[in-house]
């Protein structure tokens, strides 16, 4: 369509420029409460009736807490070890093996039924809500509505709206018992809505799928979540490792894949001596660096990632499960001397990378498969072990090149 011709300042504005400029004047509160009420007419479109449009937005408020954890992008980063170290903790184990005899029957029958076992489920519940003692206070409705309003992520915050709408028009919670983190995240193993509608499971045969207050639709949520994520109920989620001397790091790539055969004829060896479990797919990670423990890690451990795309997540999950059903806890010593890079220091070594012809992708502060590979491809050049393990040493190294 050809453009119009600029108008005159002297001409009226055309009346949709008008009100746009008006709308942009008012205050953030009616602003809100247009976008929620034009929310209303897509809800209805969509199948919600009046009673559950009435029960879940007419009292639904704006959240700037959530826009701001939303935008958060903390500069300093913890270290992984003291991570993995807070959570699983001696006393965070000692309550995961508590839950896990008090609901038995509960996790027993997720894992029949499933095939996810009872301390991966404990561990999981153990992460997200420190076992039902903290899931979060805020209204799914206000956060979703909030985050949608706010604009940055509005089309994934409208689809996940419409999805708690759904849940409660389907009498599966009240709409005041729907509360959860600022992202929307709910119940006490977290889920959104949408995963809720996918995955949630009403295992005691109440007819609700109570992921607040069931505890066996907790656990099955959960397994089946897992389960339909691609657990391999034969196999472990993998094993801490030593390696032969002389190994490349670069071969720690997470697409790197092979039986867990394979790897011992390349002399990966346990820690005790005994055989390596049977994975097939195994990838080694080196979560700190080529001088912190290694590990083998499969198919179970790569499910965990569906659940929360992590390596840190991911890895303390299976650590704290681990402890949980009596093993041991990591066993080679991590590199503590070693700090972390802030958010400002990683986009100094992205645009160091770009700059010296490492292609690490557009920087953005955060370590991710290109910033990985682009600084294995630097290590190599510089003749050190490719591990893709930033460090501040490293960013020095790049910088004196530029």
């Amino acid at each position: 369509m050809p453009q119009s011709a600029p108008q005159s300042a002297t001409e009226p504005e055309p009346p949709d420029t008008r009100e746009a400029a008006s709308a942009k004047t008012l205050p953030v509160d009616q602003r809100f409460q247009q976008w929620v009420d034009q929310f209303r007419v897509t809800a209805r479109s969509a199948g919600i009736d009046e009673d559950t449009l009435h029960a879940t937005l007419d009292n639904v408020h704006l959240r700037p807490r959530a826009v701001e954890q939303d935008r958060a992008q903390p500069e300093f980063t913890r270290p992984l070890w003291d991570y993995v170290e807070a959570i699983v903790s001696a006393q965070r184990v000692a309550n995961g093996q508590q839950k896990l005899a008090l609901y038995k029957a509960e996790a027993d029958a997720a894992t029949t039924r499933y095939g996810i076992p009872g301390p991966i489920l404990m561990a999981v519940w153990g992460l997200e809500s420190n076992y039902g003692s903290n899931y979060g206070d805020v209204s799914v409705f206000d956060a979703l509505a909030t985050l949608g309003f706010e604009g940055r992520r509005e089309s994934w915050a409208r689809s996940e709206l419409l999805a708690a709408l759904k849940i409660v028009q389907r009498h599966d919670i009240e709409s005041p018992r729907m509360v959860g983190s600022w992202a929307g995240a709910m119940g006490q193993t977290q889920f959104m809505p949408s995963s809720y509608l996918a995955y949630a499971v009403d295992a005691d045969g109440d007819g609700r799928r109570d992921i607040w207050g069931s505890m066996a639709d907790v656990l099955a949520s959960t397994a089946n979540f897992l389960a339909r994520a691609g657990w391999r109920a034969d196999e472990t989620w993998g094993i801490e490792v030593q390696l032969p001397a002389g190994f490349d790091p670069s071969r720690t790539e997470p697409a790197l894949r092979q039986a867990t055969a394979q790897w011992a004829e390349e002399g990966v060896r346990t820690l005790d001596g005994t055989p390596l479990p049977n994975v097939t797919d195994a990838a080694i990670l080196l979560p700190a660096g080529a001088r912190g423990p290694a590990f083998i890690v499969g198919r179970n451990y790569r499910t965990i990632l569906r659940y929360n795309n992590s390596m840190s997540y991911a890895l303390t999950v299976c650590l704290l499960a681990q402890r949980i059903s009596g093993g041991s806890a990591v066993q080679a010593p991590w590199p503590r001397d070693l700090r972390n890079l802030t958010r400002s220091e990683m986009l100094a070594l992205q645009t160091a990378l770009n700059q010296r012809g490492f292609d690490s992708g557009k920087p953005d502060g955060q370590m991710g498969p290109a910033t990985r590979s682009a600084l294995q491809q630097f290590q190599r050049s510089a003749g050190l072990p490719a591990d893709g393990y930033p460090t501040p040493a490293l960013l020095q190294l790049l910088q004196q090149g530029q």
